[in-house]
């Protein structure tokens, strides 16, 4: 037992979380990936890179979770890597109608991924060395913004939904950094007219005087705009299953569920999503495990980010509170879009579910982030018993002092009532 703690620190229901996430993975994944098996042929070939994926994730936990987390600091030296990256990748041939991974041969690395960590440790240092008496220095906002605005046009353009992401969860941890509501609200405004411009411009320009313009990325997003806001019902014989692929078959898998489900490997619908394993995993984890398994796992988010929260709370440091929630926002964030898209809130962005979903280098950061949430919660846990070893010292102490004038007061009553008891008694009589 107490091997296993030293070998697993930091915050036990953090690692009970991750675990659990890591077996809803291993078997949602494995029923998911019945295309993957078909083009290669090797029903283990799928499974096996992804456990592989995992075991090499576990590892990134452990290893990240030893880190002091004083040294986290650094990873705003990856930031302009990272931005770095993004304009190489910008300027190689897209895949499926955008360019967003560097292939390394053994995995396809993608910049943004490493460009939302370093951003997230950028805007917690400066939210925590920029905090006067009641609120954030202004300029923390104005900084954040170009860090987060350079971040954000550097990926937009090839995947929107990511640059959404990332600003929203910034945007939130602002508010929690104490960025004042009225810099907060015009920056809302702000965005609110550049949404509405934006989604009018890419609804009706025609699609194309975007192909013309070598924007073949914006006319995906306005199918799927379109696809969204079209709620007119449509007979059943002339529902076109597969030109809206997805979405139709992940309404089917869930429809098709029931309180338990069918049970795992028993999805029908993953043989017609195209991204079952990534995307819209979600879907078939509703489908295969019902509305109590859907409802569980969405559970385990709020979960996560709750303990987060509860870690942040107890941090000594507002730049460790800082970086904990905004790595909490920012899984909690992505898990929620990709849930809002499989059950047809939201259109589809293609956002993978955090630690549950294939992946590549998705999977290994969502682990760097786990391990940065238990080195900051090992750091706390140390916290609190120093803290309890002081209080039981100082007691100590204490009790000492109390029991030495205790004794000392007997004392000097005992020396009291001797001298009294020698004093001889003196009768004065009157002649």
């Amino acid at each position: 037992m107490d091997l296993l703690k030293n070998f697993f620190k930091g915050d036990k229901i953090v690692w009970i979380i991750f675990l659990l996430f890591c077996l809803v993975s291993v078997i949602e994944v494995f029923s998911a990936s019945s295309t993957l098996t078909y083009k290669s042929g090797d029903h283990l070939a799928p499974i096996t890179n992804h456990l592989t994926l995992l075991m090499i994730g576990a590892f990134v936990v452990w290893v990240i979770h030893n880190i002091p987390c004083h040294f986290f600091k650094t990873g705003i030296l990856l930031l302009p890597i990272a931005w770095i990256l993004l304009i190489i990748v910008l300027g190689m041939a897209a895949i499926n109608g955008a360019s967003r991974w560097i292939d390394l041969g053994f995995i396809q690395f993608q910049p943004s991924e490493l460009a939302k960590m370093a951003t997230i440790i950028t805007v917690a240092f400066i939210l925590s060395k920029m905090q006067d008496e009641k609120e954030a220095n202004p300029k923390a906002f104005k900084y954040i913004l170009i860090v987060t605005g350079i971040t954000c046009a550097l990926i937009f353009s090839e995947n929107l939904s990511t640059a959404i992401l990332l600003a929203v969860s910034v945007f939130l941890l602002m508010f929690i950094g104490r960025v004042s509501f009225k810099q907060l609200g015009i920056l809302t405004a702000c965005c609110g007219v550049v949404i509405i411009i934006g989604l009018c411009t890419i609804k009706y320009v025609p699609s194309d005087t975007w192909e013309k313009i070598n924007l073949e990325r914006v006319i995906t997003w306005q199918s799927r705009l379109n696809d969204f806001f079209n709620k007119s019902e449509i007979p059943p014989e002339k529902f076109d299953i597969d030109g809206n692929a997805q979405v139709a078959h992940a309404n089917i898998a869930i429809a098709s569920s029931n309180i338990i489900g069918k049970g795992p490997g028993n999805s029908v619908q993953r043989d017609f999503l195209s991204q079952a394993f990534s995307d819209f995993i979600y879907a078939i984890i509703i489908e295969e495990l019902g509305l109590i398994g859907g409802t569980i796992v969405a559970f385990l988010y709020i979960w996560l980010l709750m303990r987060i929260g509860k870690i942040a709370r107890n941090c000594d440091k507002p730049y460790y509170a800082f970086l904990v929630m905004g790595i909490g926002l920012l899984i909690a964030t992505q898990a929620i879009f990709n849930m809002f898209v499989a059950v047809g809130i939201m259109p589809v962005t293609g956002q993978p579910l955090p630690l549950i979903s294939k992946g590549g280098t998705s999977t290994l950061v969502n682990c760097a982030y786990i391990g940065i949430i238990l080195s900051i919660s090992r750091h706390v846990n140390e916290l609190k018993k120093k803290q309890a070893e002081q209080t039981t010292d100082q007691q100590i102490h204490e009790a000492a002092i109390s029991l030495l004038q205790n004794a000392a007061n007997m004392g000097k009553e005992q020396i009291s009532n001797a001298t009294n008891d020698d004093t001889p008694q003196v009768n004065l009589k009157n002649d």
